[in-house]
């Protein structure tokens, strides 16, 4: 998925890894690993509103791995599609392959996640849409990336379950509203996009969003509370905007993921009961 916008440390040692190794064996990896916070914080707050964790549920983990592990050997392949990559299209093959029998296997024990299947699928299509028509870091395919990603909850509290419910729904759209809320703020570092109102705009129609997910008892209070980390950070990127538009790409990775992690710890301890029930 194109996301850009989530800046944490990429992995720039991609290359130098296996280097006695024939290329076509070496495994790809997808190259920004800042995904991967997003994909294990989603699924941690999905797992936690399903109160309860067990071989499904890691069955669940591995096969959303998986997918976006797919993502990246198919997106370069389409980049270039003038001329094959047997590398790319051997893992793509082995993580494809690999993420549909445990998504079967998934799909059996849970026949809900047919749902989620079907908007992966669709995200996947318009990713790779994007990919050729060159608009694949364009907000609104990252916006359906982070969106994507963050059906990592349901798929938790679905596959761990056995159902979905408005709860696990309520959480994927306050993962994504959280986690998109990142591209308005890496955008500010570019000239083209240095403008603050777009990210305003952003950050108010999310917080109306999530007051109304409140009021139809989608989310809890202290969860849909929890964007307010988003906002925090909005706030004070606004307050040091020259040091951020100005600081080296680590320290903004540094600065992106703590304000993930707190987020992330308050939105699974949010939907957690008092005391878990007994297994």
């Amino acid at each position: 998925m194109a996301l850009s916008s989530f800046p944490f440390l990429n992995d720039s040692l991609n290359a130098k890894k296996f280097p006695k190794i024939h290329h076509w064996f070496r495994p790809t990896l997808a190259p920004e690993q800042g995904v991967f916070l997003v994909l294990l914080g989603s699924f941690l707050t999905g797992a936690a509103l399903a109160q309860q964790w067990n071989q499904w549920t890691n069955l669940a983990l591995i096969c959303a791995f998986l997918t976006l592990q797919m993502e990246h050997p198919y997106v370069v392949q389409l980049k270039q599609r003038k001329s094959w990559k047997p590398r790319f299209l051997i893992w793509g093959g082995i993580y494809g392959v690999s993420a549909l029998s445990l998504a079967i296997l998934l799909w059996l024990h849970s026949p809900v996640l047919l749902a989620i299947y079907s908007l992966v699928v669709v995200a996947l299509v318009a990713d790779g849409i994007a990919v050729v028509h060159q608009k694949h870091k364009s907000i609104a395919n990252e916006l359906i990336s982070f969106a994507t990603i963050s059906l990592a909850a349901p798929l938790a509290y679905g596959a761990t379950t056995g159902n979905l419910s408005i709860e696990a729904m309520g959480i994927w759209i306050l993962n994504t509203l959280f986690f998109s809320s990142a591209i308005y703020t890496i955008k500010l570092r570019k000239k083209k996009t240095h403008s603050l109102q777009p990210g305003i705009i952003y950050h108010g129609v999310s917080a109306l969003i999530l007051v109304g997910l409140y009021s139809v008892n989608c989310l809890s209070l202290i969860t849909a509370l929890s964007f307010a980390v988003a906002l925090i950070k909005f706030g004070i990127v606004h307050c040091v905007l020259d040091w951020y538009r100005q600081a080296r790409f680590h320290s903004i990775a540094i600065f992106e993921t703590r304000f993930a992690l707190v987020y992330i710890a308050i939105a699974c301890i949010s939907v957690l009961p008092a005391h878990l029930p007994p297994q």
